[in-house]
């Protein structure tokens, strides 16, 4: 029953968390949008206090219960792990190895070192879900979602409506595949290596787990040596010889308990007393069962529900462009400066997964390498939505209200003459300063002397929040006339 609890608790917040980075409607995450927050790593970024002490309370209570239900890159190795087990070849595969400590300090030395160099996000486990659900699995399922509403629209219905599915960077995108090869053929072959030898978190969370209150245990008077919760350990930390389990390296996923079919292992703050079988079951199932319901109560009560903010879309095809230069890169509203997102994003993919303008993409700059920045060819940063504030778990994309974005100045707009349909075609044109939401542009005569003469825009890059909508919809191809030049550090105006 204890493993089944597990598993049933794992799968729920693998879906979720999955859905997450799918879902390009928003709905769910105004209701699970927690999930990501309650991720180590993001929650120790945002110096979400509460979480940390949460998940730290947690491991000293019942070892590495988050690498095995909230870890979403964990329960994704489990998934392989078990494919592999169905196979008649690859069943009780497993075996006792002794803990390369060595390697797993060196890799977490290595990761702090990383973080200190703003590429952390390379071995952390959220954001290496993160990639690989954003670039592999989203547009599997926005494909899914294309031809579901092809069907839809031939039967007069609009239940569906098809979307966009493009590669938002390249070398993510080869990033996401690299680590999802390594991933899945390490769990498929040994199961938790990665867990147990480079994942930071999970040597951190190790050493707590060392001194967890419950933990499973051995009665060697009922073990008969046939060593199958060894062989069926995907942490190998279970040594039958000894009658020894390496607490820093199990992952409490319970497989030991429902394996060893004469009650040798239970999941006891103490060893169990002398009893019979059946009375040791019977204890054993009714305890882990309280203690289970004990811990999904701790995870409900982090449960914070935001409200959803209406968008009106922006989901339009829209003839791409190419990218202009610019000096410096444009920064979601509400990443403050430059300094403080790179110290705070853990270039998890969620914001860029769930912006429905299309306007944030993992940047190819060194100093941001990976982590998301704006541009402004399929569409722009609508002044009435905050979804990349919403989703963010670090809060390195921070936002009171809307009307702090209305007001939050990104960068500023920059009028290229040789660019313009004006200059180039000798036609009318007033499509930046018509759809330009605070009125930072207006038009004027390009001869002052001659107030008859076509008209040019004038930008005026005080009341310009930098938001894109010049440079989206100026008809001029393949750049615009106007583009936006980022700010290092944003400002309220």
């Amino acid at each position: 029953m204890l493993r089944k609890i597990r598993i049933a608790a794992a799968v729920l917040f693998f879906l979720l968390i999955t859905l997450l980075f799918l879902d390009f409607t928003g709905t769910l995450h105004a209701w699970f949008g927690w999930m990501a927050k309650i991720q180590f790593l993001p929650a120790l970024l945002a110096v979400n206090v509460g979480v940390v002490l949460l998940l730290v309370v947690l491991t000293l209570l019942f070892g590495r219960v988050y690498c095995s239900v909230i870890c979403p890159l964990g329960v994704m190795q489990d998934i392989v792990s078990w494919f592999a087990g169905r196979r008649k070849k690859h069943r009780n595969r497993f075996s006792y190895s002794p803990a390369l400590t060595w390697l797993r300090w060196t890799m977490f030395v290595v990761f702090v070192a990383a973080m200190f160099a703003g590429v952390g996000w390379l071995i952390a486990p959220y954001s290496a879900y993160g990639r690989i659900a954003s670039n592999l699995f989203a547009p599997i399922y926005a494909w899914g979602n294309n031809g579901l509403a092809w069907i839809a629209e031939r039967m007069d219905s609009y239940a569906f409506y098809s979307v966009d599915v493009w590669i938002k960077s390249l070398g993510m995108f080869l990033i996401a595949v690299v680590t999802f090869v390594v991933l899945a053929i390490l769990a498929w072959r040994s199961g938790r290596t990665w867990c147990n030898t480079v994942c930071p978190v999970g040597t951190l969370l190790g050493v707590l787990s060392r001194w967890s209150l419950f933990k499973p245990r051995f009665d060697v008077s009922k073990c008969n040596g046939c060593k199958l919760c060894a062989r069926n350990c995907k942490a190998s930390c279970i040594d039958p010889a000894a009658h020894t389990i390496d607490y820093s390296r199990c992952v409490a996923c319970m497989d030991c308990l429902e394996t060893c079919r004469r009650g040798a292992i239970t999941y006891t703050m103490r060893r169990p007393e002398r009893a019979s079988a059946s009375q040791a079951e019977g204890l054993r199932t009714n305890a882990s069962r309280r203690r289970f319901f004990g811990v999904l109560g701790l995870f409900a009560y982090t449960a914070l529900r935001a409200q959803e903010k209406k968008v009106d879309g922006g989901l339009a095809v829209i003839e791409a462009k190419k990218i202009p230069d610019r000096a410096e890169p444009i920064l979601p509203p509400g990443a403050q400066s430059l300094r403080h997102f790179t110290a705070h994003c853990t270039s998890c993919q969620l914001c860029v997964s769930a912006c429905p303008n299309q306007v944030l993409r993992p940047s190819g700059r060194l100093m941001l390498l990976m982590k998301p920045e704006m541009s402004y060819e399929r569409g722009y940063c609508r002044p009435e939505c905050a979804r990349c504030a919403e989703v963010c778990p670090t809060d390195a994309i921070r936002l009171t209200d809307l009307a702090e974005k209305s007001a939050t100045q990104v960068g500023h707009a920059v009028w290229i003459a040789d660019n313009c349909a004006v200059n180039t075609d000798g036609v009318t044109c007033n499509n930046c300063a018509r759809h330009c939401p605070t009125g930072a542009i207006r038009m004027v005569p390009r001869d002052p002397g001659d107030p008859q003469s076509p008209k040019i825009p004038a930008v005026n890059e005080e009341r310009c929040i930098g938001c894109g909508a010049c440079e989206n919809l100026c008809p001029a191809r393949p750049f615009s006339a106007i583009y936006v030049e980022g700010h290092r550090r944003q400002r309220i105006i």
